[in-house]
């Protein structure tokens, strides 16, 4: 085959020898740009900024000391059950109000004392006892003096029953969540929410606190082991902690709508390709 004849049938349109060629390469193209646009979708999301605890060593057994938990304390508006014993039960039944009241579910039982706006509560025969600004531990000891005037060795047991935090933001399950311990810490109220989504920001969750009558709004970073040293890990009760989504978040939005759209750019791009192999 000469120069001229191999020349001619290249770049003549009509050639059949020629077409082929040309119309694969064309749709390979199509087909590159594609899948490279679809791999570039996927790979939004950055993983250096998921793992909690990014600090913290996972090649050695590490230990620090607990310095940064408070015991709870009671607050206006708290409810709390006391539980009173003594070597007689029906004196010492007086002073227990651990039973759900009247005309409260199962569910959603509505038992103890409230502790009023002045931090107080008002006790049978003892009448009003000042409990805000105390640990249970502390209200058990001072009802346990008080009540040696009525009762033979009384025990006290004095507990927070509407312990209750709200989870909120890019977590699993958003929600209010009661505890029956005292001791709650930031980690474990996530855990209750079923954890962060893979969209939400680690190192930008806001914990809001009221603090002696103001809104207090503190700044958390689950990335670092820091949080562990916080002394806002052990939570109170009202506290709201809001997971802050991250701009991936917006992607997942519409799922649906967004692989529609791609199963039609393939079917539009497979329909160009099919159509310069054939015409």
């Amino acid at each position: 085959m000469n120069d001229k004849y191999y020349y001619n049938n290249l770049i003549n349109p009509l050639s059949m020898k020629s077409i082929p060629t040309k119309r694969f390469t064309k749709s390979t193209t199509l087909l590159f740009m594609f899948f490279a646009a679809v791999s570039l979708l996927s790979s939004c999301a950055s993983y250096d900024k998921i793992p909690y605890f990014q600090d913290l060593s996972r090649q050695q057994i590490t230990s620090e000391n607990i310095s940064n938990y408070n015991m709870l304390t009671i607050q206006p508006e708290d409810r709390i059950s006391i539980s009173v014993n003594s070597v007689n039960p029906e004196a010492a039944a007086v002073f227990n109000n651990n039973v759900p009241n009247a005309g409260t579910t199962s569910d959603n039982p509505v038992y103890g004392y409230v502790v009023d706006k002045k931090g107080e509560v008002n006790l049978p025969l003892v009448g009003i006892v000042k409990v805000a600004g105390l640990t249970t531990d502390q209200v058990s000891a001072q009802l346990q003096q008080q009540l040696t005037a009525y009762l033979n060795r009384p025990t006290v047991s004095v507990r927070v029953v509407n312990f209750k935090v709200a989870v909120l933001g890019d977590v699993m399950r958003p929600n209010i969540y009661h505890s029956e311990s005292e001791r709650l810490t930031v980690t474990e109220a996530l855990s209750l929410a079923g954890d962060l989504n893979i969209t939400a920001k680690r190192d930008d969750i806001i914990l809001v606190r009221e603090i002696e009558g103001k809104r207090t709004y503190i700044p958390i970073d689950l990335t670092s082991k820091k949080i562990f040293e916080s002394p806002y890990f052990y939570l109170r009760s009202n506290d709201l902690i809001f997971v802050q989504p991250s701009k991936e978040k917006l992607s997942t939005i519409n799922t649906g709508y967004q692989k529609a759209s791609l199963i039609i750019s393939a079917l539009s791009l497979l329909a160009i390709s099919i159509s310069l192999f054939t015409n």
